[in-house]
């Protein structure tokens, strides 16, 4: 049976025009970021909502949100319009379970921050609540939460355990770029990758870097798919 189609989420979307340019070259969902402690590509609620409103038909809006009540996740989500909420912190699974109530129709995704063997077991257990888990190399405990964008790689054969065991699809994140995509997509094995800083110049989404880096995914996929990549 062939494997669905790699996603490929180009995050830190800072407007409509990168969002028209990511979707050009095949992105299947875009990262739109709101207030964080720390990171790149944070905008504002308006500028958030008038990208959202403008994304081609077909590909996902992630909404990353730092937020832990589900009442004010909820508001914002409904404000900014996106389809996807990125939760980039820990929550409870009674928030998890207030939010499907509040929010039927909107795709939940929760960032697990892969640090050590302990994290495999996080994301083993929040799986059954949500619909992806995402793995990231951020540290939510540091004094000055960092909740992604790190661009830091984290060691793969956590995050290769969890796709094997989590019970939902599985997002990487962390440190990817055009040069380690197809390596990363080998030792993992996820539904979808995520990039921001490695497909950008100066804090600009680059052409370049950003067609580099698809055509690495998708020859890795290819490879996969044909019985060419790691098994």
């Amino acid at each position: 049976m062939s494997r669905p189609r790699l996603a490929v989420k180009i995050c830190c979307i800072e407007s409509p025009g990168e969002a028209a340019l990511a979707a050009s070259y095949g992105a299947t969902a875009l990262g739109l970021v709101s207030a964080m402690p720390s990171g790149p590509g944070v905008i504002d609620e308006a500028r958030i909502r008038r990208i959202a409103a403008g994304v081609p038909r077909g590909v996902a809006t992630f909404l990353l949100t730092s937020r832990a009540d589900p009442e004010e996740i909820a508001a914002q989500q409904q404000d900014a319009g996106a389809d996807t909420l990125q939760l980039v912190d820990r929550l409870a699974p009674d928030a998890l379970c207030g939010l499907r109530r509040r929010l039927p129709g909107v795709s939940l995704v929760q960032v697990v921050h892969v640090r050590g063997e302990h994290s495999v077991e996080e994301a083993v257990a929040v799986a059954p609540l949500v619909d992806a888990v995402l793995l990231d190399s951020g540290d939510p405990d540091l004094p000055v939460r960092q909740l992604g964008g790190t661009g830091r790689v984290h060691d793969w054969s956590h995050s290769r355990a969890i796709v094997e065991r989590a019970d939902c699809p599985v997002y990487l994140a962390g440190g990817l770029r055009p040069t380690n995509v197809a390596a990363a997509l080998r030792a993992v094995r996820p539904s979808g990758v995520d990039v921001c800083s490695g497909v950008r110049t100066d804090g600009r989404l680059d052409e370049s870097l950003l067609r580099r880096f698809m055509r690495a995914a998708r020859g890795a996929e290819s490879g996969a798919a044909t019985g060419n990549g790691d098994g």
